[in-house]
């Protein structure tokens, strides 16, 4: 019988916490999955300048903090910060925008690297670029000339390629290799844009090699108002050569890159529930089956007259050449996250705002939504609690992983403890008193107001 648990991994040292502690990532050793990694807008609890990571050894139960991201600083910790860790040998890969340049508002990108998750050193700079956004990390293991390889991807919108800003990283022997451990940055946008991309660049790979990245494509801007594209690209040697993300040719104007939509319009920056809209996207691969590939993007339906921000879902059999209609829609939801298991079910995280609440749910399908899909709300509360202290308030993303048949997953939300939030049920590290839903301090009496903590969940098959 499946069973699903939700973990808040703020841990019991830090319960006086009232930090805005969003957007949260997440990585599970492969070889070790009751090892796992997550990251949030956390900072140092002793004001360093290494941002802390959240560690688990004991499949997500308990949760410990561990400074060695870094670059961090004493309010933020760091800026965006991913994490995956390589499918075989445990090494720990991150891509973070560092928060002491951000303090001079500098974009300022960097790939680390830590040997694994017993390490408790500062993670290694492998690459650090300014003028960057939002990068992705993805990692990989394959056996090349009789040793195993890291292969590791990084998406980010890099404004150093001008207009055509969406670029994934790559190094195919990321494990052992110095600085800057064999990384080389290609550009996958092929077609004119109205000045930039849109931050998200996603990364979905394959074990044989296979990898695809999706982004958003961006035709037309004028202030907030911004219409895009919706573009998969796809490499078949694992991004190694040398014309990387090219095997995917849109069917009709013959360009790198096939369109899984058009025209698609958003006004950036736009808020629901306390939070900005505009840059959601996700993409996974079937595990099984190289050639079937999902997409999941947001929009708002009626371009600039509409109302409704609506998450889409595509799916593609045949390597992203051509692409189904929308298999789900969700009104006014963001952050979808994606993820596909060893059976072939796909699992869907997104967040909805509805009745003035934050919701957020995973949905697992085995055929596209044809049949009703099981769904499992994780979280709900009041979209007004707590206020933003800045933004972005839950995150402009959150992760789903799987590993064999189970998902895993992160995502931020408000902190009161009260079971009526949890329909699947919570389990706190830190002081909570869920009788009068009451945050509390060290001391276990001291109240503390609710804030946006991250939230670790895994659904085991």
């Amino acid at each position: 019988m499946p069973t699903l648990k939700v973990v808040n991994i703020t841990p019991v040292s830090l319960s006086g916490d009232r930090s805005q502690d969003g957007e949260p990532s997440l990585a599970v050793d492969p070889e070790h999955p009751d090892q796992m990694v997550a990251t949030a807008f956390t900072p140092d609890p002793m004001g360093g300048d290494l941002a802390p990571v959240y560690v688990s050894t004991d499949g997500g139960n308990t949760w410990v903090l561990r400074s060695i991201v870094p670059g961090g600083t004493a309010g933020l910790g760091t800026g965006d910060i991913s994490v995956s860790f390589a499918s075989k040998g445990g090494t720990l890969y991150a891509g973070i925008l560092n928060g002491q340049a951000a303090v001079e508002d500098i974009l300022r990108m960097q790939i680390l690297r830590s040997p694994g998750i017993a390490s408790t050193a500062p993670m290694d700079i492998l690459v650090s670029r300014d003028e960057e956004d939002q990068p992705w990390v993805v990692a990989g293991s394959m056996r090349v000339n009789g040793s195993t390889r890291d292969r590791v991807y990084v998406g980010n919108n890099d404004f150093g390629h001008g207009s055509r800003t969406a670029t994934v990283d790559v190094s195919g022997n990321a494990r052992t290799a110095p600085a800057p451990a064999g990384f080389t940055r290609a550009g996958i946008e092929r077609r004119a844009t109205t000045g930039q991309d849109g931050p998200p660049v996603r990364i979905a790979l394959h074990p044989d090699g296979t990898v695809y990245a999706a982004f958003q494509s961006w035709q037309n801007r004028s202030g907030s108002n911004v219409t895009f594209d919706v573009v998969v690209t796809r490499d078949d040697n694992g991004g190694i050569g040398a014309n990387p993300f090219q095997d995917l040719k849109d069917a009709q104007d013959s360009a790198i890159g096939q369109r899984v939509a058009t025209q698609r319009f958003v006004k950036f920056g736009a808020f629901m529930g306390q939070e900005r809209l505009g840059g959601d996207l996700s993409i996974a691969v079937d595990p099984t089956a190289p050639g079937s590939v999902y997409v999941a993007w947001c929009d708002r339906v009626g371009g600039l007259a509409g109302t409704d921000y609506t998450l889409h879902v595509r799916h593609s059999a045949d390597h992203g050449q051509t692409w189904s209609g929308d298999v789900r829609t969700v009104t006014n939801a963001k952050n979808p996250a994606l993820a596909v298991n060893s059976a072939s079910l796909l699992g869907l995280a997104y967040q909805q705002f509805t009745q003035a609440q934050w919701v957020t749910a995973l949905e697992l399908t085995g055929d596209d939504w044809q049949t009703p899909a099981a769904r499992h709300v994780l979280h709900q509360a009041p979209a007004n609690v707590p206020p933003r202290q800045g933004l972005p308030y839950l995150g402009d993303y959150m992760r789903l992983l799987a590993l064999d048949r189970d998902f895993y997953g992160v995502f931020a939300g408000n902190n009161t403890p009260d079971h009526a939030n949890f329909p699947q049920g919570v389990t706190y590290q830190r002081n909570a008193d869920f009788v009068s839903h009451q945050l509390l301090d060290l001391d276990n009496v001291t109240r503390v107001p609710p804030s946006i903590d991250p939230f670790f969940y895994r659904q085991t098959a």
